[in-house]
Parts: structure tokens; sequence; C-alpha cells
């Protein structure tokens, strides 16, 4: 699994993890395991059920339309997932790791016929190998990349608290939240950190400091961990 930094809306450097080939290799059997148990299942559903008034355009279109539209459907009503994506914990988002529009989803879409269709796959592995960011000819096209979610706990992911004596505190006013407040600030962030789920931790960032009416020069990230060792500070004392 390659890391990489990715800019942000707000310009700001979030590293992200772009899923491995592997996983998203066999997230694309499963859905393909689901699309062939559909066929199979919508084949012996018509063939029960046809007659003079079944057309032969309303067969192919129940067995040939939902798969053709399968990755398309899923990802975008389901935030960039497909049941496949869903298992793996890997997830379609834009370059800036937000969520994607559409039309980004129509273009990568497209062009899995180049990427996997045409070349059985082949166009894609070697795109998202050579390219380092997770992405195929259809991602590098839509300004997408697919990232892995999957929880990796580490000394580095987790938020100390422990303060050195000559510690200086920026924010006062962290003097308005509550011990549940910032429970819940430090798990949203903990949680948001490990996941490489960057635009959870701007959201967060926006909300703190409209609950204590201050704004930030630090990118959401140094203001979140300020928020939390400032609150530590005036409480021990």
């Amino acid at each position: 699994m390659d890391n990489f930094q990715i800019e942000t809306a707000q310009n700001i450097s979030i590293e992200q993890n772009a899923a491995g080939i592997g996983d998203r290799i066999l997230a694309f059997i499963v859905d393909m395991a689901i699309i062939v148990l559909y066929v199979i299942l919508a084949a012996l559903l018509m063939a029960g059920i046809s007659g003079d008034n079944t057309s032969e355009m309303m067969y192919y279109l129940v067995l040939g339309l939902p798969p053709f539209l399968y990755n398309l459907l899923w990802e975008t009503f389901w935030d960039g997932q497909s049941p496949g994506k869903a298992l793996l914990q890997i997830r379609v988002v834009k370059k800036d790791g937000s969520r994607p529009q559409f039309s980004n989803y129509l273009v990568r879409w497209l062009l899995r016929i180049i990427d996997i269709s045409l070349s059985s796959g082949g166009i894609a592995v070697v795109s998202i190998l050579l390219n380092g960011k997770g992405q195929r000819l259809g991602d590098i096209a839509a300004g997408t990349t697919v990232i892995s979610e999957k929880k990796k706990v580490s000394i580095h992911n987790t938020l100390g608290i422990d303060l050195p004596d000559d510690y200086q505190p920026k924010y006062t006013q962290v003097t308005v939240l509550s011990d549940h407040d910032i429970q819940e600030i430090k798990n949203l962030y903990n949680d948001a950190r490990i996941g490489g789920q960057h635009h959870i931790i701007l959201s967060l960032s926006e909300k703190v400091a409209q609950l204590m009416d201050v704004q930030f020069d630090e990118n959401p990230m140094e203001f979140i961990q300020r928020v939390i060792k400032d609150y530590n500070y005036f409480t021990r004392q």
C-alpha cells in the first residue's frame, strides 16, 4: 500500500493511503461474482416467466443493463463504493480527498472500456503500479483515486496529551468546551486520521472553531491537536 500526499482545496497537504493493487483486484473479483450471480438468477427468472408477452428486448435489458451500469450506479449512490470495495474497505475519492461528483464517476466508468474491458485489466494494473497514487487511466482523467480505509493503529496514529513544563497555550477559548466535547473531538479526530478521512478533520476543525468563536491559522490537523492540548493545559491548572 503506497502513501502519497494530496493537496486539499484549502492548500493543506494530507498523507493518504492508496488502495493496494491486491485489494482492488479482490474487490473486482467480488463484484464480478455478484454480477455473474445476478445474471444467472435473472436468466432463470426470465426463463420461468417467458412467454409471448415477454419481448426479446426486455429480456436483454433485464440481463444486460444492471451489470453494464453496476459500477457507475453503486459508486454514485454508495459514496464511492461497490459491494466489493466496501468489503475490502477501499473507496473512490477525488484527488483532494473530497467526495466525487457524478461527472467524476461517469468519466472513470467510461474509461473502464480501455482500462479493464479491452485489456483484461492489464492497462489498469500497469497504470496503478506506475502512478503511485492509486490511479488507473480512468482515475487520472476523472481526477479521482482509490484509497484504503483500513485502520492501521501505531504510536504515530495516537494523539498524546503529555505537555512539556514550558507549554504555552494559544486558545484560551477552549474553556467553553466540556469534557464530553473534547472527548468527542478526540475520538472523531483519531478515527478520521487513522482512516485517512481528512475531509472529516476539515469539517471538525471548522465546527470547533465556530464553537470557540476563533479563527485559526494552522492547518486543521494542527488546530485540532492544539485545541486538545490547550484544553488539557487549562483543566490541569
